[in-house]
């Protein structure tokens, strides 16, 4: 079994998972300086790591590779970087977002893999604007959208890439959607979303953000690769992740870690026009898959205890 992208947010919640249910596996890092780092997190979610390999490749560069996939029939395909920050350059996102999915893909075609999960996001189905805004896995977002951000363009630029080549292949592709993912981390290098989180609770952030999206738990996530990768029926689907009922605001968030926890976060979102909320289905992994993801609140609270117990935030009163 190989994860790519070890020392991630989401790899590091799906290796402990896998190792848990007693699989061995590999994954990749950029750089094997960061192995002491991913073993220590895959040991906070509760994993003995005997059972992993790292091993180096950088989806940049076809070195490391074809030695990745080797003997992995099947293969998670997490790695793809979620800024902060859009970049000036929209090829800073999209040139690794798809050149780096199309490397990996062929490499696993090269090995035989029997099947690739791989991870994509609800920007590559949701972020072209659409009357009711409701949404199914059979909506996508046109990178050709006006005023479209980098990282949507780069989403949705990337899996139709993936589909094209892996069209009539032997090996097969299903691909996650995820809306927003938050959730326990246990790495202490925060990405966008526990970042946001920790910036709410520490008083970096006085302005709620406007903006109206879906949540989904990290661990649900994980749990939707395992089963997308076991079920034969999900060969060739893609499969929306998003927790059951209506989506959320950063000024409801915030308003959720106020009530539950004290802490002193945003009470205003910044200026704009009102928004729609998407609806989000997710009917096909639950009816599918048998997937049944956390309520949210549960998510975004126990993301903010996890960042707590990292010492990364003050205790919460």
């Amino acid at each position: 079994m190989l994860v790519t992208g070890g020392s991630g947010y989401l790899a590091t919640h799906l290796i402990s998972r896998l190792l848990r249910d007693g699989q061995e596996v590999r994954t990749t890092v950029r750089s094997t300086s960061r192995s002491g780092d991913v073993r220590a997190a895959v040991r906070r979610g509760g994993a003995d790591d005997l059972g992993l390999e790292i091993v180096e490749a950088d989806l940049l560069a076809d070195d490391g590779w074809l030695a990745a996939v080797d003997g992995c029939p099947e293969i998670h395909h997490v790695a793809s970087p979620i800024p902060v920050v859009q970049p000036d350059d929209p090829d800073e996102l999209i040139v690794p977002a798809r050149e780096g999915t199309l490397r990996v893909l062929r490499a696993a075609q090269a090995a035989g893999a029997r099947r690739v999960v791989l991870t994509s996001s609800f920007a590559a189905v949701g972020y072209t604007p659409k009357a009711g805004a409701e949404f199914t896995e059979e909506d996508w977002t046109d990178p050709d959208t006006p005023g479209l951000a980098p990282y949507p363009r780069s989403k949705a630029i990337a899996e139709r890439a993936a589909w094209d080549l892996m069209r009539d292949a032997a090996t097969e592709l299903v691909v996650v959607n995820p809306t927003g993912i938050f959730g326990p981390t246990l790495t202490t290098d925060l990405r966008s979303s526990t970042q946001l989180i920790k910036m709410m609770l520490d008083g970096t952030m006085q302005v709620a953000p406007r903006a109206r999206f879906g949540v989904v738990d990290v661990r649900d996530v994980a749990d939707l690769h395992i089963r997308a990768m076991a079920e034969p029926d999900a060969a060739g689907n893609r499969f929306l992740a998003v927790a059951n009922g209506s989506t959320t605001s950063f000024l409801e968030i915030a308003q959720l870690l106020h009530r539950n926890l004290g802490a002193n976060t945003p009470t205003e979102e910044a200026p704009g026009p009102d928004l729609p909320r998407p609806v989000i289905h997710n009917d096909r992994a639950r009816k599918l898959l048998n997937w049944s993801p956390r309520p949210p609140e549960t998510t975004i609270l126990e993301t903010a205890r996890s960042l707590q117990a990292l010492g990364l935030l003050p205790a919460p009163r």
